[in-house]
């Protein structure tokens, strides 16, 4: 049976008399269904579900939390990859809290590296740079942008542009994509971070963040939230400063309903900052 639209109960109900036992999701969904009441996820018995597979966008730690709390705490499994790599990294269940943030080892056949702005590949621990990947599943080339394809390329190694470091244990970091960096008064600030702080108060749901044009700052850090309907801007940015430094602290907050996203779950946050734009 195929749902034409997602519905949270229905899809644990496919889960339950189907006995499914693997299946992925971005995060907009399992946030739905991990919001359901308790009395309504209590009717359906999930156990047959031995393998869901994180993907198509980041999760937050804190639904990642709400996963495990009702699902088994040996099925979440998270990938990190794009339709340009392939699969890429891999972070196994029982990973998930010991290595918050982390996307996960490289995935079998795969080889990364990282390079600095000046093209040097970086051998540190914890330094951030430019993902670039190498396997059988990368593509050869960009349909009718070839030119593109090897501006990506790099002896052998392909990149979409997200910036990643990796600790001491092998294990990477998506800081962000590249493109969506912040630089704020000379201090390059990755909005990923600070969507996880802030998706960590109790009273958000969900929240994008991005750099907007500011005379001051050259950018500045804004936040977009969707939320109950007690969370003010004051008691938010509270919050943040107790959590972040101070450039990554956003200064202005939105409020809506909704995020504006893709087919599979990914923010339009260029759509965000137009209407941002519109509603300063």
């Amino acid at each position: 049976m195929t749902q034409h639209s997602f519905d949270a109960e229905d899809w644990l109900r496919l889960v339950d008399s189907h006995r499914v036992t693997s299946t992925f999701s971005a995060p907009t969904p399992m946030r739905r269904i991990t919001a359901l009441p308790d009395d309504i996820k209590s009717k359906y018995d999930v156990s047959s579900l031995e393998c869901f597979i994180a993907n198509a966008a980041p999760w937050t730690m804190k639904l990642k939390r709400a996963y495990l709390n009702d699902f088994r705490t040996d099925s979440l499994w998270e990938i990190y990859g794009s339709t340009e790599l392939s699969v890429c990294t891999v972070l196994s269940p029982e990973d998930q809290l010991r290595k918050p943030g982390s996307c996960g080892v490289p995935a079998p056949g795969v080889a990364i590296k990282l390079f600095n702005d000046d093209g040097e590949e970086i051998s540190e621990p914890d330094v951030p740079g430019e993902l670039y990947a190498k396997s059988v599943a990368v593509f050869d080339t960009y349909y009718k942008s070839h030119d593109q394809y090897l501006e990506d390329h790099r002896d052998g190694y392909q990149t979409v542009g997200d910036i990643a470091y990796v600790d001491d244990e092998g294990y990477y970091f998506i800081c962000d994509r590249k493109k969506d960096m912040i630089i704020t008064g000379g201090v390059n600030v990755y909005p990923a971070e600070i969507e996880n702080i802030l998706d960590d108060h109790p009273k958000v749901t969900e929240v994008a963040v991005f750099g907007i044009p500011d005379d001051e700052w050259g950018e500045a850090v804004c936040a977009v939230v969707v939320c109950m309907d007690n969370l003010n801007v004051k008691e938010l940015i509270n919050f943040a400063k107790e959590r972040l430094s101070g450039s990554k602290v956003p200064k202005s907050v939105f409020f809506r309903s909704d995020l504006p996203k893709t087919g599979s779950g990914k923010v339009l946050k260029r759509n965000l900052k137009q209407w941002v734009q519109e509603h300063s």
